[in-house]
């Protein structure tokens, strides 16, 4: 991958391959679910699972492969559908990508008061300061974590933020789905 810094933690290299990936697929995506697998035991374990996603012997033995899942369901808010995955033990981690609105900091003292969730909604998305992002944040079972942030007005893969806390809900939220 070509704009994955090599000195990157795995973690961060599958991250980025996700973000590169679905930003491959443009803008106005549905929410995309991916399992996190070690690569180096899905080569062993799963050969002709390994051939089919071109991984290869020279890739290295420390990464992370993502695997994408079924469609993420439209239908419901996704806290509760994150709430119903219970991973095998094969996955060490998990990934999501998922569009939003969002708006700076200094706009919180203009949101009115007595929103039902639905105005809420649409008075976000009629603010003028709104930004569109792309977050893609992952989780390991050993609790690390890692997102990048990529903004519609600045669509780049040189302009991608990334970090461990920068979603820290939306991280939250994943690490449930490995909890008993």
């Amino acid at each position: 991958m070509s704009n994955t810094p090599m000195a990157a933690s795995p973690l961060t290299r599958a991250v980025l391959e996700i973000d590169e990936y679905v930003s491959g697929l443009g803008w106005d995506q549905p929410a995309r679910l991916f399992a996190l697998v070690d690569t180096a035991r899905l080569r062993t374990e799963q050969p002709s699972l390994a051939d089919r996603l071109g991984l290869g012997g020279e890739q290295e033995t420390a990464g992370l492969t993502p695997i994408e899942q079924d469609e993420v369901p439209t239908d419901r808010p996704l806290d509760e559908f994150l709430a119903t995955i219970a991973w095998p033990d094969a996955v060490v981690g998990c990934a999501l990508a998922v569009e939003r609105l969002m708006l700076p900091p200094s706009a919180e003292a203009q949101v009115p008061q007595g929103m039902d969730e639905a105005k809420l909604t649409q008075w976000v998305a009629e603010h003028p300061e709104r930004q569109e992002v792309r977050m893609t944040v992952a989780v390991l079972r050993d609790g690390a974590r890692e997102s990048a942030l990529r903004l519609r007005e600045k669509d780049a893969a040189t302009e991608v933020l990334t970090g461990s806390d920068l979603v820290p809900g939306l991280a939250e939220a994943l690490a449930a789905t490995f909890e008993d």
